[in-house]
């Protein structure tokens, strides 16, 4: 077969063709998108609002959720209801208080296009069931705002020492409460027998991680002390996927409670495959000691000793008890001081010598050795005035 001519030939087997074609295969080659990047959400990047026009058709059926609340809050709820039903109602959410029944009920209209809505409602009124401030309350209804409520009153057997750990994550003064706030950006409320949190998801997390711990008897500062470091590590982005353990403080516990032994050991019996002896009737006793034979009177009579002999050394004891108090008490033997020896030894030459001395200096006379002194320093003046 003869060759194709390049002038004759087509466009697509042409020198430009060519270039196309290996500028594909370098565009198909491109470097790979790290996929650390890929799952880390940008900062300042927000969902976007569910409006009505993601749902326009609105929902097909009605939803509500009703919930007590106690005696104390009622008079609270009265003063704020009509600022819940004014926020539940931008939502298209109605609101219903009955003070009879001590309930809030929430229920979805025809005009409600969000399905979320009725959720966050619902958590509305459990919050300022469990003594929320509304303020904080109604933060719920936003979208990048979810709460927790941590039920603790069954998690500690003795009810001192559930206070005593409910205090504890409490704080001096709150001062515990308020550092675990700062750090997870969320509001906590421990009222009761609950922890009601508030806030992001992340610190949603945390926060019940310190509230379970701190009932399991692990002081919250170790939790808190974590946290402060997981929050400087985050800001570093090269640390972003590595492991932070090597960072992170490990506690032991160093004092571990021995566990009490009890006042009675129960020992183990070596195994027998006989059945233990049964133990003997009323009617064998009295056969063995021959009261059985015995008359009615003679059963009595013998009843009547055995009672007087115990009533006589009952009495015997109580009179020995009495005689106690007339008893002396045993009384120390005298111990003989003895007489302080008045002579003492005198070192007389001492003493002599001490007098000696004493002539010789005058009283208030400086030693030779700053006369001499005083003598020089005179002399040198009375040459220099010469």
């Amino acid at each position: 077969m003869a060759a194709v001519p390049e002038e004759q030939a087509g466009p697509e087997s042409g020198p430009k063709h060519r270039e196309k074609h290996k500028n594909k295969n370098k565009k198909k080659a491109a470097p790979a998108v790290d996929e650390s990047e890929l799952l880390t959400v940008p900062d300042g990047w927000k969902e976007p609002a569910f409006t009505r026009e993601d749902n326009p058709r609105g929902l097909l059926e009605e939803s509500s959720f009703a919930t007590l609340f106690p005696k104390y809050r009622e008079a609270y709820l009265k003063e704020c209801w009509p600022l819940v039903q004014k926020a539940l109602g931008e939502h298209y959410v109605n609101a219903a208080l009955d003070l009879i029944e001590g309930s809030m009920t929430v229920t979805t209209t025809k005009k409600t296009f969000d399905p979320y809505a009725i959720i966050r409602a619902r958590d509305l009124i459990k919050l300022l069931a469990r003594s929320v401030p509304f303020e904080q309350a109604v933060r719920i209804l936003q979208d990048d705002v979810a709460c927790d409520i941590i039920k603790i009153g069954s998690l500690v057997r003795k009810r001192e020492t559930f206070i005593k750990r409910r205090a504890r994550l409490l704080g001096p003064k709150g001062s515990t409460l308020k550092a675990l706030e700062l750090l997870t950006n969320c509001y906590i409320m421990v009222q009761g027998n609950t922890v009601s949190a508030l806030g992001p998801f992340s610190g949603l997390k945390e926060v019940r991680k310190v509230v379970l711990d701190t009932m399991k008897n692990i002081h919250p500062i170790y939790n808190i002390k974590t946290l402060m470091i997981k929050r400087e590590l985050a800001k570093d982005p090269e640390l972003r996927t590595q492991s932070w353990e090597r960072f992170l403080p490990k506690f032991k516990r160093k004092n571990l409670k021995k566990r009490k032994e009890p006042k009675k050991k129960n020992t183990k019996k070596e195994y027998t495959p006989f059945p233990p002896p049964q133990p003997e009737s009323q009617i064998d006793k009295e056969l063995a000691s021959g009261e059985y034979f015995l008359k009615e009177r003679q059963k009595k009579r013998k009843q009547m000793e055995e009672i007087k002999a115990k009533q006589a050394d009952a009495v015997k004891r109580r009179q020995e008890e009495r005689n106690k108090a007339f008893i002396p008490p045993k009384e120390k033997p005298a111990v003989k001081t003895k007489k302080a020896s008045t002579e003492k030894k005198i070192d007389i030459e001492a003493i002599k010598e001490k007098v000696k001395n004493a002539k010789k200096k005058k009283l208030g006379a400086l030693p030779e050795e700053e006369v001499k002194l005083k003598m020089a320093a005179d002399e040198k003046k009375k040459k220099k005035k010469k």
